[in-house]
Order: structure tokens, then C-alpha cells, then sequence
């Protein structure tokens, strides 16, 4: 499994040419699964993608998370 997690001004998914969805500013995260992975690795991916410390606290350090 591979995730990668991106911030993004706008994003929108594209399926046979017409846009299925849009966002404005926030996160892309883009999963890739194997058939070989289990629950508790998807549980163990989606613990890891909600606690990343990736917004500023009041001092402007990336301390807080999802």
C-alpha cells in the first residue's frame, strides 16, 4: 500500500472525460491497495493519515493534526 497526501488550491477527478468530482483548497490523498493488504493495514494507513501534524499551531509550527 502507498498513499501519498498532497495540498492542493483546487482538485477534481476526471472519468472519461467529464469531471465526476471537484474540491476547492484542501488535501488530495491518493491511495494505491494490493490485494495482499489486510484490515489492520488499512486501519494502521488511516490512524497514520489523521494523526500527521500538518496544519500550523498558534506559533506557526506544523503541530496540529487532522
Amino acid at each position: 500500500m502507498r498513499v501519498v497526501i498532497q495540498r492542493v488550491t483546487e482538485g477534481s477527478v476526471t472519468i472519461n472525460n467529464a469531471v465526476h468530482n471537484s474540491i476547492g483548497q484542501g488535501f488530495v490523498v491518493l491511495v494505491g491497495f494490493e490485494e495482499s493488504d489486510t484490515e489492520e493495514d488499512l486501519q494502521w494507513i488511516a490512524k497514520k493519515i489523521v494523526d500527521m501534524r500538518i496544519f500550523s499551531d498558534s506559533e506557526g509550527k506544523m503541530n496540529l493534526s487532522i
